[in-house]
C-alpha cells in the first residue's frame, strides 16, 4: 500500500480549507495515508485553528511567504523516507472518493496531476505545453485561451479529447500535484523567488532536467473551485510578468529578451483597448519597483 501525505498551503483560506480537509477520508481510501500538513502563511483569518480542528498538522511558515515556501515548509516537517509520494493540493479543492491511489500509483515517475474539473463538474484545463518563443508569439496576438483552441498553438491544453487518455506532459497547475518523495529529496525545495505562479511550471521543468516526469492520470479527479487570478489585475499581472522571468532563467539573456518584448507588445496592444490586467503588466514590465507595492495581503 502507497504511503502518502497530503499537504496544503493556506493563506486567508478560512472559507474553504474546512471542506478540503474533511475530502482527505474519502480521497485516500487504498493509500496509507501517513500525515496530513497544513503550512499556513500568517493567516489573518482562522485557517489555522480550522486545520488544526480538522486534524492536520499545523505549520506556522511566519508570514506569507508564498506557495512554494509554504510546500518547502511542510515537506521540511515530513520524514521522506517514510513515504512514497506527498500530494500537495490547494484548500479550495474537494477530492474524490479513492482518488489518491491512482496518483500515488504513477508518482514513481516523478509528479503525478489529476483530471481537474470545476464546481459544475465541467472540464478545468489544468495542463500545459512546453513554453516557446513562437506560443509566446501566438498568444501575443490573439490570448492565451484562443491560443490554447487551435491545435498546440498555446501553452494551455484546452481541448477535452487531450485530457481522455493519462500521458505525460510538460507541466501542469499546482494546484494538485502528487510528487514522489524520492523525487522531492533528489530535487530539493521548490524556488521561492516567485511568491505566485511559475513555481509550478519552474519545478516540473527542473524534473524534466533531471530525468522525472509530469504525468496525467485522469482516473484520478479532483475538484478545485478556482484563484481569482482571472479577475485581480495584480494576480493576474504577477502571473505573466514571472512567466517571463521564468523563460529568461531558463533560456537566457537573449532568448529571455525576445520574449519580454513579445509580451510586452502584446500586453501594449490589450492595455489600448482598456484592459485593466494589461495596464498592469506593462507597468510592472517597465517598472518592476511597482510590483511588491501592490499585491494583495
Amino acid at each position: 500500500m502507497k504511503r502518502v501525505a497530503v499537504v496544503i498551503v493556506t493563506y486567508n483560506s478560512a472559507d474553504v480549507v474546512g471542506g478540503c480537509l474533511a475530502s482527505i477520508v474519502a480521497g485516500s481510501e487504498g493509500v496509507k495515508l501517513i500525515d496530513v500538513v497544513v503550512a499556513d502563511n500568517a493567516s489573518e483569518d482562522d485557517s489555522a485553528a480550522i486545520a488544526g480542528d480538522g486534524g492536520a498538522r499545523v505549520v506556522e511558515v511566519g508570514s506569507n511567504a508564498g506557495y512554494a515556501a509554504g510546500i518547502n515548509a511542510a515537506v521540511a516537517a515530513l520524514d521522506l523516507d517514510e513515504l512514497d509520494c506527498v500530494y500537495v493540493i490547494n484548500p479550495d479543492c474537494r477530492l474524490r472518493p479513492g482518488s489518491i491511489l491512482p496518483l500515488a500509483e504513477a508518482a514513481w515517475r516523478g509528479i503525478a496531476v489529476p483530471y481537474m474539473v470545476n464546481p459544475d463538474g465541467s472540464l478545468q484545463p489544468s495542463l500545459r505545453r512546453m513554453p516557446s518563443l513562437g506560443r509566446a508569439v501566438v498568444e501575443a496576438a490573439i490570448g492565451g485561451l484562443r491560443a490554447g483552441r487551435i491545435g498546440k498553438l498555446g501553452e494551455l491544453v484546452t481541448h477535452p479529447s487531450e485530457y481522455a487518455e493519462a500521458r505525460e506532459v510538460a507541466w501542469a497547475t499546482g494546484a494538485a500535484m502528487c510528487m514522489s518523495a524520492r523525487m522531492l529529496a533528489e530535487l530539493g525545495p521548490w524556488e521561492e523567488s516567485f511568491l505566485l505562479y511559475s513555481e509550478e511550471t519552474e519545478y516540473c521543468l527542473r524534473a524534466r532536467d533531471h530525468g522525472w516526469a509530469t504525468w496525467y492520470e485522469p482516473a484520478s479527479v479532483i475538484e478545485h473551485i478556482g484563484g481569482d487570478s482571472a479577475v485581480n489585475p495584480s494576480l493576474a499581472a504577477l502571473l505573466m510578468i514571472n512567466k517571463v522571468r521564468l523563460f529568461r532563467r531558463r533560456r537566457g539573456p537573449l532568448a529571455g529578451g525576445l520574449y519580454f518584448l513579445i509580451v510586452l507588445l502584446g500586453e501594449l496592444a490589450r492595455a489600448a483597448t482598456g484592459r485593466k490586467t494589461s495596464r498592469k503588466c506593462v507597468a510592472w514590465l517597465l517598472r518592476p519597483s511597482l510590483r511588491w507595492k501592490s499585491l494583495p495581503g
